[in-house]
C-alpha cells in the first residue's frame, strides 16, 4: 500500500516568506501573538527588526499593515484566519482594499483546522466575506508548491490579496509541469464526461480521490482545482457545465457565499445544470478535523456519493 505524504502548507509558506525576504528589505511579518501558528519562528530568528508582533489586537494589526504599506514596506499579515477576518473585516474592506494598500493578508488555520476548539475558532465564513469585498483577490492554495506560488505572485503584485494558507495536512496535488500557481485560473487536474467536481484548498486531493472511487463504478468525474476564488475563472466552470451537463463543488468553508455560491452564480448566469454545494452550513458539533470533514460529508466517499447523486445514480460508494 502506497501511503501519500501530507504537508502543512504553512510550513512551505514561512520557508518562501523567508526566502522573499533575503531578496527584498521591503518584505516585513505583522502577526496578532502568533508567531508559532503563523510559523513565524524561522523569520523572527533571521530578521528579528521587520516582524511586528501587536498581541491579540486584529483590528490594529490589518491597520498597521495597512500603515506599513503606505510607507513602502511590503507587510504580510499574518494571523488565525477566523479572528483576521471577522474582527478586523472593516479595516481590511477600509484600510486595505478601499484603499489599494499593497498589504498581504495571510489567513491561517482557516476553515475547520482547529477541530475542537468549536465554531469560535473555525472560519468557515471567510471566503463569504471577503468574496464580498470589490478588488480584493481572495487565493486558496491546494499544497505546497500553490502554497509557494501564490507567495511569490502576491509578493511580487502590487495591491491587496488574502492568502488563505491551510493547517490540515494534504498531499501534493499540483502537475510536475507547467506553473503551480497562475493568478485568476483554474487547474484542470482530471478528466472526465459526466460530471465536475471543483473544489478548493483541503479539498482538492479529496475531489481527487473521489473521482478515482467514482471511476471504479464506471463514473468519469472532471476534476477541477480552484485555487483563486475571486476573480473566478468563469471560463473552466462555464466549460465544465457545458461540457459535463453536472457540477459538485467542494470547499472547507460555508458554500453560501463562498466557492460554491461563486460557481453556483456563474452556472445560472451561463448553463443552467444540476448542482450540489458541499461544505458545513451549521455551526460544527464537538470533534477533531477529520470527524468533522466526515460529518460534513467532505471526505472522498461523500463528495462521490454527492456526485452520484447529482447524477441520479445509485450512491453506494
Amino acid at each position: 500500500m502506497i501511503v501519500e505524504e501530507r504537508h502543512d502548507c504553512r510550513d512551505a509558506f514561512a520557508e518562501e516568506l523567508v526566502r522573499l525576504a533575503r531578496a527584498d528589505s521591503r518584505i516585513v511579518a505583522v502577526c496578532n501573538d502568533s508567531v508559532g501558528s503563523s510559523k513565524l519562528g524561522g523569520f523572527a530568528a533571521e530578521f528579528p527588526d521587520r516582524l511586528v508582533n501587536v498581541g491579540i489586537a486584529e483590528q490594529d494589526m490589518v491597520g498597521i499593515g495597512a500603515g506599513l504599506a503606505n510607507a513602502g514596506l511590503v507587510p504580510f499579515v499574518c494571523g488565525a484566519a477566523t479572528f483576521l477576518t471577522a474582527r478586523a473585516l472593516e479595516q481590511i474592506k477600509a484600510d486595505v482594499a478601499y484603499s489599494v494598500a499593497n498589504v498581504k493578508l495571510c489567513g491561517m488555520s482557516p476553515g475547520l483546522s482547529y477541530g475542537a476548539l468549536g465554531p469560535t475558532h473555525h472560519s468557515t465564513e471567510d471566503l463569504s466575506w471577503l468574496r464580498a469585498i470589490a478588488d480584493l483577490p481572495v487565493i486558496v492554495p491546494a499544497d505546497p508548491a500553490q502554497t509557494r506560488a501564490a507567495i511569490r505572485w502576491a509578493a511580487g503584485t502590487p495591491g491587496p490579496v488574502f492568502l488563505r494558507i491551510g493547517r490540515f495536512p494534504v498531499p501534493d496535488v499540483s502537475p510536475p509541469q507547467g506553473p503551480a500557481f497562475t493568478y485568476g485560473r483554474a487547474a484542470r487536474l482530471r478528466e472526465g464526461v459526466d460530471a465536475t467536481i471543483v473544489a478548493t484548498g483541503t479539498l482538492v486531493s479529496r475531489a481527487l480521490a473521489a473521482a478515482a472511487l467514482l471511476a471504479e463504478h464506471g463514473v468519469q468525474v472532471r476534476v477541477v482545482n480552484v485555487s483563486t476564488i475571486s476573480p473566478l475563472d468563469r471560463e473552466e466552470i462555464m466549460a465544465a457545465a457545458r461540457q459535463t451537463g453536472a457540477v459538485v463543488t467542494a470547499e472547507e468553508a460555508v458554500p453560501t457565499g463562498g466557492l460554491g455560491a461563486a460557481v453556483a452564480e456563474v452556472v445560472l448566469e451561463t448553463r443552467p445544470v444540476p448542482m450540489r454545494l458541499l461544505g458545513p452550513r451549521t455551526f460544527a458539533p464537538t470533534g477533531e478535523t477529520e470527524f468533522l470533514l466526515e460529518y460534513y460529508g467532505l471526505t472522498a466517499t461523500g463528495i462521490a456519493r454527492s456526485a452520484m447523486e447529482v447524477l441520479g445514480l445509485d450512491h453506494h460508494v
